[in-house]
């Protein structure tokens, strides 16, 4: 990955002053594809971290693969404490 990229990409984000401001950047520089993706990972760490469901049925509920919902889970397992803490706090 371009890490040049990415910084310029999550410091516009950052500056982004509000939600609008910030969706209009993420429109243009996302296809609706990208954010259709990003919506369901970011659905898939929500139900994984309320531990309230089965993976399976994450995966019924949202009609993506069982996969999805692992790669979810391991990807969590490996992100610090204080990341799933502030997940946890904003979910």
């Amino acid at each position: 990955m371009n890490q040049a990229g990415w910084r310029a990409f999550t410091q516009l984000c950052l500056e982004s002053n509000n939600e609008k401001m910030l969706s209009s950047l993420l429109d243009l520089l996302l296809t609706q594809e990208e954010k259709e993706s990003i919506a369901t990972r970011c659905l898939i760490v929500m139900e994984l971290l309320k531990q309230k469901k089965t993976q399976r049925a994450i995966a019924e509920d949202l009609h993506v693969s069982i996969a999805k919902i692992t790669r979810g889970s391991n990807e969590l397992k490996r992100m610090p404490q204080k990341l799933i803490e502030f997940l946890k706090e904003h979910i």
